[in-house]
């Protein structure tokens, strides 16, 4: 058996856990992009990371954490309103507001910004990118190290470029508690939460952001375990989504489980 944590270095020893996720994935002849961090370490692997993939609703959280540090930068408040022009703004799919806007109806930064993370509102989402700029949310999601935005106007990403995106929440979270503390919270309370989260144990928090759309199961986010670990998982060619989140389900508990081994192994091999 291969020891999780060399006792050497202390540097935890991911290649099993690849091999174990590398198996799963072939096994379901679907075409996949995974990036995962150990916070502790800054150890990582990818399967097929860099692989362009339909983003879904994964990429609202860097254009709601721009809002955020707009908002940290006095740029614009909360408190700010958007009217909704149904010609720009309506798009199906998730959320409430395609029910309820109407032309000329107002809403607060705050209240899209929450819409745009908890129930994933695809109105919610367009309004702010809108009312903020594509130019400018493009520019930034570039800066935060993004490689793959909106190539040619189009939604895709890399699980590599959604890890990053995590780790910039992170970072704002240590720059502005409070204000990051929100948005970490509004993710891990989403009304979506059967991807990481659905075979992990229940009083885990886990900030994360899904995204479906059509034969696409995606999800990314930070799993707060005893060893906290970021983890991206983009899926396509999905008969039934349900079956993909089950899935992404099923690689974040194998990841759980060999950071819970990772843990142990390395109090066991810590000097006194």
């Amino acid at each position: 058996m291969v020891n999780p944590v060399s006792s050497a270095s202390q540097k935890p020893n991911y290649l099993p856990l690849k091999k174990q996720i590398e198996g799963f994935v072939g096994r379901t002849g679907r075409p996949y992009g995974i990036y995962f961090k150990d916070i502790r370490s800054g150890a990582a692997f990818g399967i097929n990371e860099e692989r362009p993939m339909v983003a879904a609703s994964t990429t609202k959280v860097p254009v709601v954490l721009y809002l955020y540090h707009l908002v940290a930068e006095g740029k614009v408040r909360w408190s700010d309103r958007v009217a909704y022009n149904g010609g720009s703004d309506f798009e199906s799919g998730a959320g409430v507001l395609e029910f309820e806007a109407r032309p000329g109806d107002r809403y607060s930064l705050r209240t899209l910004a929450t819409l745009a993370i908890t129930t994933s509102d695809n109105v919610a989402y367009r309004m702010l990118i809108r009312h903020l700029g594509h130019d400018q949310v493009y520019k930034y999601m570039g800066d935060l190290g993004g490689q793959t935005v909106f190539p040619g106007g189009r939604n895709i990403t890399t699980a590599a470029d959604l890890v990053k995106y995590m780790e910039a929440v992170l970072e704002f979270q240590g720059k502005h508690r409070e204000l990051g503390g929100r948005l970490l919270d509004d993710m891990a309370n989403s009304v979506y939460h059967v991807g990481l989260p659905g075979q992990l144990p229940d009083e885990l928090v886990v900030p994360h952001k899904e995204g479906q759309i059509n034969d696409v199961a995606n999800d990314f986010g930070l799993v707060y375990s005893p060893r906290p670990y970021i983890l991206a998982v983009l899926s396509a060619g999905n008969v039934d989504v349900d079956e993909g989140f089950a899935d992404i389900a099923s690689i974040s508990r194998m990841c759980y489980e060999y950071q819970q081994k990772v843990e142990k192994s390395g109090k066991a091999t810590a000097l006194p």
